[in-house]
C-alpha cells in the first residue's frame, strides 16, 4: 500500500517529536522531512529510528501532501502559507491561526465538534492543549442550553512541564519544579483565553470564563476542573456528555474523576462530572484529563490530518 508523504516543521520540540513518532508508526503516512532550526544538520532518535533534521528552507514542501507545523507562535503562519503555495495542505499547531487570534475562515481542529469543516479544509488550526481539555468538557452543556446567560465559569487546569516547550528556562529546571505546585498566568489573561472565549461565543454561549493554569511537577498531562452554573439541576449528571459523545472513539465518559494515569500516552479526553452541594444555584464540577502532547497537540493534529487525507480517523493513534 502506497503511503502518503507528509512533513513536520519544528521537529525538535516536544510536540514536533511526538508528531514524527506518530507519523513513523502510521500505517498510511510516511515522513518525508523533519525540520529544525538550531539543530539543523543533526540526527535525532525518534521511535527507534535515526531521523535527520534539515533546515526549514531545505524542506521539500512541494513533495508532500500535508505539512504539520509545530513551529513557535508567530513563525508558524508564514510557513503554513509557504506550504500552501507549494501545493500542500497544512495542520498548524501554533496559536497563529486559531480563533480569537485575528484570522478568519480557518477550520478549527476541535475534531469531535467540527468534522464537516475539517475534511475539505486546506489548513486546519489545531487547538491549544488547555482549550482542548476545557472546550470538549463544556461543549455539551453549551449545546443543550444548560449554562445560564451571564454565568461565570471557573476553570482551573494543571499541566505537565512539556507544555512549556523545551527551550532552556530556569523556572523549568528539575530542582525548581519537583516537589512543588504553582499557579501561573494569573489575572485571567493567559494567551489561550482568546481562543476559548471566541469559540464559546461562536457556539452561542453568553458567559464569562475565568481560567487559571497551574504547573505540575510531571512530564505530561493536563487535568482541568471546571465549576459551571446550570440553568436547572440534572437527574443524570453525565447525560449531556453521553448523548453528545456516544460514538466518539477518543472521548471517554467516567463516573469517577479521571487522573493523568488514565490518559497519558493516549489520544483521548476522559470526562466526569459531579453535582455540587451547598450552592444557591445548581452547579456542576466537570473534570477532564488529556495528554497534552497527544490529544492536546500531536495526536489531535494527526486525527485532523486523517480526516483531511480521507483516512480512518483513528489510524495511527494510540487509544
Amino acid at each position: 500500500m502506497n503511503k502518503i508523504p507528509v512533513g513536520v516543521l519544528g521537529a525538535s520540540g516536544y510536540a514536533g517529536r511526538e508528531l514524527c513518532a506518530l507519523v513513523l508508526r502510521h500505517p498510511r503516512m510516511s515522513l518525508a522531512f523533519a525540520t529544525a532550526n538550531e539543530q539543523r544538520g543533526t540526527t535525532s532518535r525518534i521511535a527507534g529510528r535515526d531521523i535527520g533534521l534539515v533546515a526549514p528552507e531545505d524542506a521539500a514542501l512541494g513533495d508532500v501532501e500535508l505539512v504539520f507545523s509545530a513551529l513557535p507562535h508567530g513563525a508558524s503562519k508564514e510557513w503554513i502559507a509557504r506550504a500552501q503555495q507549494a501545493g500542500a495542505r497544512g495542520v498548524d499547531l501554533s496559536a497563529d491561526l486559531r480563533p480569537g487570534n485575528g484570522c478568519e475562515g480557518i477550520a478549527y481542529g476541535l475534531t469531535e465538534l467540527n468534522r464537516q469543516g475539517i475534511g475539505n479544509a486546506g489548513v486546519v488550526a489545531n487547538p491549544g492543549c488547555y482549550p482542548t481539555s476545557i472546550l470538549l468538557a463544556l461543549a455539551p452543556l453549551v449545546q443543550q442550553g444548560l449554562i445560564p446567560d451571564g454565568a461565570v465559569v471557573v476553570a482551573n487546569s494543571a499541566s505537565g512541564v512539556t507544555g512549556a516547550g523545551n527551550s532552556p528556562k530556569r523556572e523549568m529546571l528539575f530542582a525548581e519544579v519537583t516537589e512543588d505546585f504553582r499557579a501561573y498566568g494569573v489575572g485571567n489573561d493567559h494567551r489561550h483565553l482568546n481562543e476559548m472565549r471566541s469559540t464559546l461565543e461562536s457556539w452561542g454561549a453568553n458567559a464569562d470564563l475565568v481560567f487559571t493554569p497551574h504547573l505540575l511537577p510531571v512530564a505530561r498531562g493536563i487535568l482541568s476542573t471546571i465549576a459551571v452554573p446550570l440553568t436547572r439541576p440534572l437527574d443524570d449528571v453525565l447525560d449531556p456528555w453521553r448523548s453528545t459523545y456516544a460514538a466518539e472513539p477518543f472521548v471517554e465518559i467516567a463516573a469517577a474523576p479521571p487522573s493523568l494515569r488514565d490518559v497519558i500516552h493516549r489520544n483521548v479526553v476522559r470526562i466526569s462530572a459531579a453535582q455540587l452541594s451547598g450552592t444557591r444555584t445548581p452547579m456542576l464540577l466537570v473534570t477532564s484529563a488529556i495528554d497534552n502532547l497527544l490529544k492536546g497537540a500531536a495526536g489531535q493534529a494527526v486525527q485532523n490530518a486523517n480526516l483531511m487525507l480521507g483516512l480512518d480517523e483513528t489510524a495511527g493513534l494510540p487509544v
